[in-house]
Order: structure tokens, then sequence, then C-alpha cells
């Protein structure tokens, strides 16, 4: 290998350029760092997110009986039409819509007996 006009090495005939150590040094800068930050207690934080879970649930419980109130009523006009027009499967329209509907009332029941709420 021999040097080259700006800081370029020549070997087999052809330009190589030097590395710039910039990754090594970022790398080593955010290993002093880490060891420099100190960590937070992790049962403060365990604490924390469950309250947050516990303050977010309720909340999510009552949007899925909301979802569960509109799939009712949308169901309910699709089946009313398709009775209407005569189809021959109004009651596997029926089955699928409601079923659906007490499927989400059972999923937000479920999860707030298990949850404990």
């Amino acid at each position: 290998m021999e040097v080259c006009e700006k800081g370029t090495l020549r070997a087999h005939g052809k330009r190589v350029r030097r590395r710039k150590p910039l990754p090594e040094l970022c790398f080593v800068i955010a290993l002093f760092l880490s060891l420099w930050a100190r960590a937070q207690d992790g049962d403060a934080g365990i604490n924390q997110a469950n309250t947050m879970i516990r303050d977010y649930f309720n909340t999510g419980v009552s949007l899925l009986y909301a979802v569960g109130g509109v799939l009712g009523l949308i169901g309910a006009v699709k089946v009313y039409r398709s009775m209407s027009e005569g189809e021959r499967d109004t009651a596997r329209i029926a089955a699928s819509w409601f079923g659906s509907c007490i499927f989400l009332v059972v999923v937000a029941t479920l999860l707030r007996s298990f949850f404990g709420l």
C-alpha cells in the first residue's frame, strides 16, 4: 500500500479511502454516557404503568360496548334490508352480525373480570 494525494491509499493499483473513526467514537461516547447515567427504580415504573393502564381500562371497556352497539344497529339494518328483499341467507347474516356484537360485549366483560376492575 502506498499513500497518494489527499489521504487516499493505493492497494493493488486501486485507490482506497481511509475510514473515518466517527462510528467508533459515537459508540464509545454512548458507552460512557450509559455508564454515567443512573437508572430509575424499576418498581416505581411498573407501578406507574399499572395505574395508567387501570385509568384507561374503563374507557376501553366503554369503547368496546359502544362499538358493539354500533355494530348491532348496522346489523339490524342489514338484516331488515335482506329480509325485505327476500334473500335466502337472512339467518346467516343475522347470526354473523349479532354474533359479533355478543362477542364484543363478552370480551369486554371478561377483560373487566380478568383484570379485577
